[in-house]
């Protein structure tokens, strides 16, 4: 199954000849969360084969225009292309009325589909979606505006039954989901056969973290303890971070000692100031204090591969 991130846009501010304003897509299970959407979010997904139909989602940070101005494009887009699956976009309660506006100026014509806008805060962690196999939650952060990260996860899949165990006790069909589900298997004859006996463990519940535009806080820590991918703003090299600090952004440094505290599995840094060409020093300055930290690319997919879940054993 599914767990991977589709790096769009890895800039800040402006986009650079290479590189293109915040916007990624996360995949689970074949649901496509689009996070931020800045401009020329639409030409990358065509790039990277992200088909338009999967994108029923959109996750907006914070209403700087780096994380947004590409939205009004994608949803005319949508429009254009006779688009009738609903929209859910989850963003500051602001968006909703600079939405209707443009709506009711540029579109002559109703939209095809509905948008069904999700307000959010940014002061508290919030759950704000979930379906059967993900449940996504706000993560407060501190920027000059209200501004919120997203935290991902997956949800616990099923046990795994053992097939000879199937054959051995000749379980029934019918039985076969409340085992996986956990429970014991009770025989005609009354003999009650514990569920360890019966199952394997599934593999472990993947996590990815979103944390942009943010100062460096050890608060943000606590909102994403172990998560197997982290995904957080290096908007200066180590050299600048009271810079950082003043703008409300993070220096490379300051990413990796988030990961490290967070215990992350992997760190991608990303939202880098247009100002720097070639972004090996910042890598170089988060692998100091996190080795497995990798740069933001466009076109690049992180995959979190599934590993087996211990608890149990």
């Amino acid at each position: 199954m599914s767990f991977s991130l589709t790096i769009l846009g890895s800039s800040s501010a402006v986009p650079t000849s290479r590189r293109y304003p915040a916007a990624h897509v996360l995949n689970v299970h074949e649901r496509y969360f689009l996070i931020d959407c800045g401009e020329g979010a639409q030409i990358q997904m065509k790039r990277n084969n992200i088909r338009f139909g999967k994108i029923n989602n959109i996750f907006i940070s914070h209403l700087h225009g780096d994380h947004v101005f590409g939205l009004f494009g994608l949803i005319s887009t949508f429009g254009l292309l006779e688009r009738t699956a609903d929209l859910h976009i989850y963003a500051n309660p602001k968006l909703e009325k600079i939405l209707d506006n443009i709506l009711k100026f540029f579109f002559e014509q109703p939209l095809s589909f509905k948008i069904i806008f999700h307000p959010i805060g940014s002061k508290k962690q919030e759950l704000i979606y979930e379906d059967e196999k993900v449940t996504v939650e706000t993560i407060p952060l501190k920027h000059r505006i209200p501004t919120c990260g997203f935290l991902f996860r997956e949800k616990a899949p099923l046990l795994n039954i053992r097939k000879d165990m199937i054959e051995y006790h000749n379980i029934p069909v019918k039985e076969i989901y409340n085992i996986k589900c956990g429970k014991d298997f009770n025989k005609p004859d009354g003999t009650s056969i514990p569920n360890k006996k019966l199952t394997l463990p599934p593999y472990k519940p993947r996590s990815m973290a979103y944390c942009c535009d943010t100062r460096y806080s050890e608060g943000i820590v606590k909102y994403i303890k172990n998560v197997d991918l982290l995904y957080h703003e290096a908007t200066y090299a180590n050299n600048m971070a009271k810079e950082a600090r003043e703008k409300y952004h993070s220096s490379a440094g300051e990413a990796a000692t988030a990961a490290k505290k967070a215990n992350a599995g992997k760190l991608i840094i990303g939202h880098f100031s247009p100002r720097y060409k070639s972004i090996l020093p910042l890598v170089e300055d988060a692998r100091k204090i996190f080795p497995n930290t990798f740069a933001a690319q466009e076109g690049e997919v992180h995959k979190v591969k599934q590993t087996k879940d211990k608890r149990n054993q």
